[in-house]
């Protein structure tokens, strides 16, 4: 027996001993190579030539160390994931490192491949190969971010031994599953990520799972689930972490995880499993009933065999509303809490109180963010000393920050912006040395800051403090402990020079000094810096001097704003080309993310060089003197969010090119000489607008239906053109005029944030600028055309709607009745129309109406009796047929009397109504006195 094994082993040592590993695998692998692209020569090692034979030795490849059989591929790209600050160069190398091209079939040959990563590569839409269900020896597949699209295969069923799966997509990949039936074919698998993978259709989604006993790791982060009816029993045992965020999952279902996880808490107490739900995320879904009390009592599972790792409670960005139950107090070893935009409507030191028993012993992270918070910050605080992140922004907290601050010493991020916090910032702030980001930013806080409060927080790489009246006060050749990344002291005193101590700042990325009161010039050194500014933002001071070299500033990847200033770009009074600025080096792509040139006196066309600023999310040309077409080339800004080119003499039609500006929130060409008619492709293709304004041109036409599926339309603009026919019944489909969803989305929150993002919208007769308020304008102005037919009833669906302006058209018929449910108008015109009938009575329950027009119309009858319509000025209703107040009695009669007929009759029936007086005033008076004449008694 010992014989045969010598021999055993001697066979398998001497298998392809001159080159390593076995030649039909190794010619399975160059195949593979063969067939991909391979940019940045990660498979150079990939070769027969230079002693490079055995291909064990190959980059990414692990051989079994006696057999020689392939067992992994690790062929991810080794580049990591940049963040917001990767510089243009870091993002092309990444791009180059990407594999590309296609998966050849001889990775069957590797017969036993047990690994296989192909993760953040990018394989350009291609489908995931169906062979790669054939290679049953798989116990980890990872294909995640590697551009393969459409259908996912049925074959990965025959995966049977696969424990690991990751098919996580971006965003702009297009994979999906129709059904997930084979999954029920991976009675092993422990982990499985399908997010952003599209599982609409896939309404057996939670019955598969519900089938795998081993599951312990799942990921179903934005896959569209479908609702799935209750009641569903959970029986997923194994489960340590579920994310099931951004699904629009609605109460029937979360109810029924909800109650499955705690079934599922009770069958481990009776079973003695070693299993415990570690994470929990359900953040970005649609709950909008309160907690439930079942959620809490999770911590049962917990206490099963004396688990230490506590759960993840992470319910960020849903509809849930209500106070936090006293029994959250008893999940004694939660670590991290995440309820950010819950509607918990409650004190904030009473949530304190809740969590300052066992559970502050353990917490490190409480996200309490846009909660509804109200109250002060009690030093109930001085017990979360494992607390390393308090997140209370956009609460209505108020009062002093408290001392008591200062003993949570563990504390690395402190975010307590956009409350209402008064008085000073406590000197206790300088205990915090392991502080990293500091945002008290917009709150009422004022007082000195100076060296006392963060001479010591040597770690601080965020300081957001902007929007308080606070004083700087530190000396001239003060050098800071820190290396600060953010600084935002934007309407602070900040003295009137420049502060050297920002020279030392080597890595000072994010800088917002606007509104600080310096009058000094630009120093050279601010331009120095060995990192390129993110954002720099100086606006609104009184800086003078030279303005830097236009192209040398516009190249840096970064948002500068010297607006409002003795210098800026915006607002002054340059003119000329813009070719000089935007073709300056044809060869490079701008890195400028916004490009606001408004308010100067530029003239000429719009020049032929949007391909080199391939990242502009925002441009404003508005109020200058260009004129021409709107360059088809424009078609390249694909990340633009943002247009404004009103107030230009531009002309010609809108380019069909702009269709494929599929990000588009704001389209703002008014006051133009545009026509030609109104594109349909507007509402094919730019389906995230949120304003539309075309205003003051000479489009004609129709107005095209297919505006009407623009559901985030919340400003619709068409002032002044000479649009014909009637106004579309389907403006039932502006879902944002309907109802209010609070928020615009993320891609827009970054131009937001810096400031210069602003849409110029009219309302009840005022030119009014909004930002960060935009998303709760709704506004609809038709005015000035030649619209005809009535006013659709639809309309009266539109609830959200704030200005409805329609005068000055041709438009007939009567006023919907149903107006009156439109309850959150302000403003509206119908002036200068030919309506006719009564004003609806419905009209009287528009509570918040501040302006009104019917004027000149065929309207009759009284005018409804509410103290909101009776406040009106009369030139409201002159015009018309009305009677009532606040029209006076003799205007009401004049008025009838004018609209019966012409300037002659009018005389006739005035002499006819005189006689009528004095006869009736006859017949009174020998009514009493004749029977005194007649009988004498």
């Amino acid at each position: 027996m010992s014989v045969l094994l010598v021999l055993l082993f001697l066979s398998l040592a001497t298998v392809n001993i001159n080159e390593g590993c076995i030649e039909s695998e190794r010619q399975a692998l160059l195949m593979f190579k063969h067939d991909v692209t391979d940019g940045a020569n990660r498979l150079s090692s990939w070769s027969l030539h230079h002693g490079h034979g055995d291909c064990c030795q190959w980059d990414g490849v692990v051989c079994d160390n006696v057999t020689s059989h392939v067992l992994e591929l690790h062929l991810a790209n080794p580049r990591p994931l940049l963040d917001d600050y990767g510089s243009d160069a870091k993002n092309e190398a990444t791009e180059r490192s990407k594999l590309r091209g296609k998966i050849n079939p001889s990775l069957l040959k590797l017969t036993h491949l047990s690994y296989l990563n192909l993760s953040q590569n990018g394989f350009g839409g291609i489908p995931i190969p169906d062979f790669i269900g054939s290679i049953e020896s798989l116990r980890h597949l990872d294909l995640s971010k590697a551009g393969f699209a459409s259908l996912v295969p049925n074959q990965l069923r025959n995966l049977s031994s696969l424990e690991y799966l990751n098919l996580r997509a971006d965003i702009e990949d297009n994979l999906y599953v129709t059904d997930l039936q084979w999954l029920s074919g991976l009675s092993l698998i422990k982990h499985l990520d399908l997010s952003d993978v599209d599982l609409a259709q896939a309404s057996n989604w939670l019955q598969v799972l519900n089938a795998l006993p081993f599951l312990k790791n799942l990921y179903l982060s934005c896959c569209q689930l479908p609702q799935v009816p209750p009641p569903i029993h959970l029986k997923l045992s194994s489960l340590a972490i579920v994310d099931l965020s951004a699904n629009d999952i609605e109460n029937s279902l979360g109810g029924s995880i909800f109650h499955g996880l705690q079934s599922k808490n009770k069958l481990a107490a009776t079973s003695y499993t070693n299993t415990s739900l570690k994470h929990l995320d359900l953040s970005n879904n649609i709950f909008n009933s309160s907690i439930p009390e079942s959620l809490y009592s999770l911590d049962s599972l917990h206490a099963i065999g004396n688990m230490t790792s506590a759960i993840n409670l992470d319910l960020l960005d849903n509809e849930l509303e209500g106070p936090i139950p006293i029994t959250m107090g008893n999940l004694c070893n939660l670590k991290s809490i995440i309820f950010s935009d819950l509607n918990l409507n409650q004190d904030v030191s009473t949530i304190l109180a809740v969590l300052s028993g066992c559970v502050s012993n353990q917490l490190d992270k409480l996200d309490l963010s846009g909660c509804h918070l109200s109250g002060q910050l009690t030093n109930q605080l001085r017990n979360f000393k494992s607390l390393k992140e308090l997140h209370l922004s956009g609460n209505s907290v108020s009062g002093p920050i408290p001392i008591s601050i200062g003993e949570l010493s563990s504390l690395r991020v402190l975010k307590l912006d956009q409350n209402q916090l008064k008085g000073q910032l406590p000197n206790s702030i300088e205990k915090l040395t392991n502080l990293e980001i500091l945002d008290i930013s917009t709150n009422l806080l004022e007082g000195v800051v100076s060296k006392t409060h963060i001479g010591n927080l040597s770690k601080l790489k965020v300081f957001q403090a902007s929007k308080n009246s606070f004083v700087l006060r530190v000396s001239p050749d003060w050098i800071p402990p820190f290396e600060i990344e953010l600084l935002g002291l934007m309407s602070w005193n900040v003295g009137s020079m420049f502060h050297l101590w920002l020279h030392s700042q080597k890595h000072l990325r994010y800088l917002d000094i606007s509104g600080s009161r310096i009058s000094d010039s630009l120093p050279g050194w601010l331009w120095n810096f060995s990192s390129s500014f993110q954002y720099l933002n100086l606006s609104h001071n009184q800086i003078h001097g030279q303005i830097p070299d236009i192209p040398w500033a516009m190249s840096v990847d970064s948002v500068i704003d010297l607006s409002f200033n003795l210098l800026n770009m915006s607002n002054n009074n340059f003119s000329g080309s813009l070719s000089p600025l935007l073709c300056y080096k044809l060869k490079e792509t701008m890195g400028t993310v916004i490009l606001n040139l408004g308010g100067n006196v530029l003239s000429g066309g719009i020049p032929d060089c949007w391909l080199n600023w391939q990242n502009l999310q925002v441009i404003k040309l508005s109020n200058n003197r260009l004129n021409g077409s709107i360059l088809s080339s424009m078609r390249t800004l694909q990340s633009i969010v943002s247009l404004h080119l009103q107030k230009n003499h531009l002309s010609g039609e809108i380019p069909l090119s702009l269709n494929n500006c599929t990000d588009l929130i704001i389209l703002d060409a008014g006051e133009n000489e545009l026509h030609g008619s109104i594109p349909r492709w507007i509402g094919d293709s730019l389906r995230k607008l949120v304003v539309l304004s075309l205003r003051s041109n000479k489009f004609s036409g129709y107005i095209p239906d297919k505006l009407c599926t623009i559901g985030s339309l919340q400003v619709l603009d068409l002032v002044d053109n000479n649009l014909i026919g009637s106004i579309p019944r389907r403006v039932t489909k502006f879902q944002a005029m309907a109802k209010f969803n609070g928020s615009m989305g993320t891609a827009i929150s970054y131009v937001i944030g810096a400031g210069t993002f602003v849409a110029t919208i009219v309302m009840k007769g005022q030119m009014l600028e909004f930002g960060t308020n935009l998303n709760l304008v709704r506004s609809m102005d038709l005015s000035n055309n030649k619209l005809s037919g009535e006013i659709p009833v639809e309309v009266t669906s539109l609830f959200e709607l704030q200005t409805l302006n329609l005068s000055h058209n041709l438009l007939s018929g009567t006023i919907p009745d149903r107006i009156g449910e439109l309850r959150s108008l302000e403003s509206v015109d119908f002036s200068v129309n030919k309506l006719s009938g009564s004003i609806p009575e419905s009209m009287s329950y528009l509570t918040f109406l501040s302006h009104l027009n019917l004027s000149f119309n065929n309207l009759s009858g009284v005018i409804p009796s509410s103290t909101q319509l009776q406040s009106f000025d009369s030139s409201c209703y002159e015009g018309n047929q009305l009677c009532g107040l606040p029209l006076p009695k003799q205007h009401s009669a004049n008025v009838a009397i004018h609209n019966g007929g012409g300037g002659n009759d009018y005389g006739f029936e005035m002499e006819w109504f005189y006689f009528g007086m004095l006869y009736e005033f006859g017949m009174g008076f020998w009514s009493v006195f004749a029977p005194v004449v007649i009988n004498r008694r």
